[in-house]
């Protein structure tokens, strides 16, 4: 079965502990050791989170020496936003639609309590 590119972002996303890893690594790159630290899980089990994210396009690996730093690759999140900012028009667009109508009623049902000419009296004499 082939899947679409979107499709797999969207997979890879679907679990807290991948989302957490992407957020860490907007701070910068990090070694499968400083990714793991956080979560109280095995070292393979973090490594299959990271396959994910690597077949997914959101992250990449590198190799200096010994050491094997993760990386974030955006591109994959930037057609998520591409594709959700559609939904997010509709939503605004149906707010904006929800507050002229709620404003048409209050306008309708709340009568003005005083006249725009009287100034409020408080039952004190001045």
């Amino acid at each position: 079965m082939v899947t679409d590119r979107l499709s797999t972002t969207f997979a890879a996303l679907a679990d807290p502990t991948r989302r957490a890893i992407l957020a860490r690594l907007t701070q910068g790159e990090a070694t499968v050791k400083e990714l793991s630290a956080p979560f109280d899980m095995s070292g393979p089990a973090i490594s299959k989170h990271l396959r994910v994210l690597e077949n997914a396009g959101l992250i990449s690996r590198g190799r200096e020496a010994q050491w094997r730093p993760c990386r974030l690759e955006a591109a994959p999140l930037k057609e998520v936003a591409e594709f959700t900012d559609e939904y997010r028009r509709f939503w605004d667009e149906s707010y904006a639609r929800l507050d002229a109508y709620l404003q048409l009623l209050q306008d309708q049902t709340i009568p003005d309590p005083l006249p725009r000419d009287e100034e409020p009296h408080d039952g004190h004499d001045r």
